[in-house]
């Protein structure tokens, strides 16, 4: 969503006051609440569309420049999260305040950042600032515009001392031009608020509680899900300019007919055009063009914005295993004229942009999922985007070693559990062919009401815009384990889905669930789901220590899901905490050991459940070790993962590697690498161990 400028300071306590609520303890009243007029869906307002923000990218018409690097942060008062505005800390550098300024890198978390755990641990608002230049020559026939690859949670901006824009819902990106508030040709001062606190209407929810501590009362924020609320500026700052009159926004779909044509309709927007303005767009020019630079089709259109390119032979995006020249993208070029007053027949270049774009269809029934109408199966990761030092923030020597160990231990997908992950992130499934279950930020709903709906909606509406034109995304997950086996879930989720389904752009819903195929706790969002996805922890959280009732409870569970609700079937999560180097014979909970032999036995459920031709996936959780509160029951964080948290690999990571491979082996009929047929004895009968 492009930032709006807001019309009166007021707003924006209003939003502070909002955030800065304690939670309500409203956590089991509401039973019943499907009978709320609002889940009606008469009765309830979809979002506002979200507008713009496309990935900024250079062209002939646009420049593009990173306000990534050292900013100067200073964390309020926790018992004062308002103290800046009254003070109008963004009327002046921050450093005027006379409070303490801490240097802090963006991209990043702050938690981790230095030594205090007062920061680590804090609650409430934090300011962000630094200063840039602009040069003069921008502020010709030009718009400037800032955008934020993601604040978590809530944001405001000035510029200059002046009000930007302000945005929430963590993860998910946000702009505005500010071209009036800019001085050219000299320096500029940015300040942003962030406020990390979460309620129960926030998504995800939290609550934030008073506690007396030996230095007096202070806010601690708490929250169901696992993993660590780190805040800050996540994402990318960048600083780009466009044409007076540009393509502001840009979808795509994709298919492909029996004769092997490729099918391309596109539809773009245009910002600037007013009906006295002297610039006019009169053509768009639209070429698709291979990897090579050769064009493989292009359409010449006359102030028309939408259409067709078809591509005959085309290219397919195919997944990681599946082809031997996986995650093929064409460039998908577009280019606005203005026919020219000067007697000539010339054109006048407008504005130009470049959208990397892949060719497949994806379409499913009640038992398979189907990519090139090829039945699709599953085997990859939730994941957390977390490391060490840098939070959730962007890394991107850390993406690339992601990539390069899913690719190594053969998975060919991940779900972005448990909130969108970045744009480079989506860029990099998109080159290398990793499909994605892309996530929004609803994990662990509870509270069923009118306030929380209208946010979950905007989180979806919002991920869903930003991602509807990336070829990995396979489906949209709309909820990570919500209470859904309470009543207030009926109408709540029936709604959401079917706004969800009217914007999803071609591609499946689903959800992971912990609830119940059964009652008394039966899941009331699996009916509304396109694929029903499950987390169980056989064998850890359930039955810990015991290894030999998973087969049984894990098949017994997915039948009963297919059963009950007549849709294709994913585990999306199972695992169990592991401590690197720990052994332990026989194997014992928390050994490398004891990982390896659970994992065995859920890959004899799943052959099992193979067979059946509606279970499509099985998600390891997790890919790697990652940061939770403090709290007894964690040692160092969730250990769970694969990987370590440095993303080295447990025991575990070479027998899920067999795994993967084999099963691309049987299914896609992949050469399997030399270096994982492994030799043995010369002096036995056979030397190797071979997929």
């Amino acid at each position: 969503m492009q930032g709006q400028a807001w019309p009166s300071m007021w707003l924006l306590f209003g939003l502070l006051l909002v955030l800065a609520v304690t939670g309500h303890g409203e956590n089991n009243e509401h039973d019943g609440m499907e009978l709320h007029p609002v889940f009606l869906h008469e009765n309830w307002t979809a979002p506002i569309a979200t507008t713009g923000l496309l990935y900024p990218r250079e062209s002939e018409t646009r420049e593009v420049r990173s306000l990534d690097g050292m900013w100067r942060l200073l964390m309020s008062q926790p018992n004062d999260p308002l103290q800046g505005i009254r003070e109008k800390w963004y009327e002046n550098s921050l450093q005027k305040t006379g409070q303490e300024i801490i240097p802090m890198p963006v991209p990043a978390s702050y938690n981790d950042i230095t030594t205090d755990n007062n920061l680590r641990d804090h609650v409430g608002t934090v300011w962000y600032e630094r200063t840039f230049f602009v040069p003069r020559y921008w502020i010709e026939k030009r718009r400037t515009w800032l955008r934020f690859g993601s604040v978590h949670y809530a944001a405001v901006v000035w510029i200059n001392g002046r009000n930007a824009m302000r945005h929430s819902i963590g993860h998910l990106p946000f702009e505005a031009e500010i071209t009036n508030l800019l001085n050219f040709g000299g320096e500029n001062r940015i300040t942003v608020m962030c406020n990390n606190r979460l309620t129960n209407r926030t998504v995800p929810q939290g609550q934030v509680s008073t506690v007396k501590t030996d230095n007096g009362e202070t806010p601690i924020q708490s929250y169901t899900f696992d993993f660590f609320n780190y805040a800050g500026i996540h994402r990318s700052v960048h600083l780009y300019t466009t044409p007076v009159v540009h393509i502001s926004d840009i979808a795509i779909s994709t298919q492909l007919s029996s004769d092997q044509v490729g099918r391309i309709d596109y539809r773009i927007w245009l910002d600037g055009t007013t009906e006295d303005s002297t610039v006019q767009p009169t053509h768009v020019l639209v070429q698709l063009r291979d990897r090579d630079g050769v064009v493989a089709a292009q359409q010449f259109n006359r102030a028309v914005y939408n259409g067709t390119l078809l591509v005959p032979g085309p290219k397919l995006w195919w997944p990681y295993l599946m082809h031997p020249d996986p995650g093929y993208l064409y460039s998908l070029e577009f280019e606005l004229f203005m026919s020219r007053n000067d007697g000539d027949d010339g054109k006048e270049l407008l504005d130009a942009y470049r959208l990397p774009v892949g060719i497949r269809t994806l379409s499913w029934t009640t038992t398979s999922l189907l990519l090139n109408e090829k039945p699709l199966y599953l085997r990859g990761f939730g994941r957390h985007e977390d490391s060490d030092i840098r939070g959730k923030g962007l890394d991107n020597a850390l993406l690339a070693r992601d990539i390069n160990l899913i690719k190594w231990v053969g998975a060919n997908a991940y779900r972005t559990s448990h909130y969108p992950y970045s744009e480079e992130s989506m860029q990099f499934a998109d080159e290398h062919g990793i499909m994605v279950i892309d996530e929004c930020s609803a994990v662990n709903i509870d509270l069923f009401e009118p306030e929380l709906l209208s946010n979950h909606m905007s989180a979806l509406e919002q991920l869903i815009h930003r991602d509807r034109n990336h070829a990995s995304v396979i489906a949209w997950s709309v909820a990570n384990e919500p209470r859904s086996f309470k009543m207030g879930a009926l109408g709540y989720f029936q709604a959401l889905v079917n706004y969800t389904r009217s914007i999803a752009h071609g591609r499946p819903l689903t959800a992971a669930i912990n609830a119940s195929p059964d009652p008394p706790k039966q899941c009331h969002l699996a009916p509304f789901l396109d694929i029903v996805g499950f987390n169980r922890y056989n064998a850890w959280y359930q039955n810990s220590g015991r290894t030999d009732m998973i087969v049984n409870l894990l098949t017994e569970e997915a039948q009963r899901w297919h059963q009950n609700f007549g849709k294709p079937v994913i585990l999306f999560e199972y695992g169990a905490d592991t401590m690197e180097g720990l052994h332990s014979l026989p194997a014992y909970i928390w050994s490398e050991d004891y990982q390896v032999a659970l994992f065995s036995q859920h890959f004899k459920a799943f052959d099992k459940l193979r067979k059946q031709k509606w279970f499509i996936g099985e998600f390891v959780w997790n890919f790697a070790d990652f940061k939770t509160a403090q709290t007894y029951t964690r040692v160092g964080g969730n250990k769970k993962g694969v990987f370590t948290r440095a993303r080295q690999p447990k025991e575990v990571a070479h027998i899920l590697r067999w795994r993967y491979f084999a099963l691309a082996k049987e299914l896609d009929r992949v050469p399997v690498p030399k270096h994982l047929n492994v030799y043995i004895s010369s002096q036995t009968g056979q030397a190797h161990i071979e997929l």
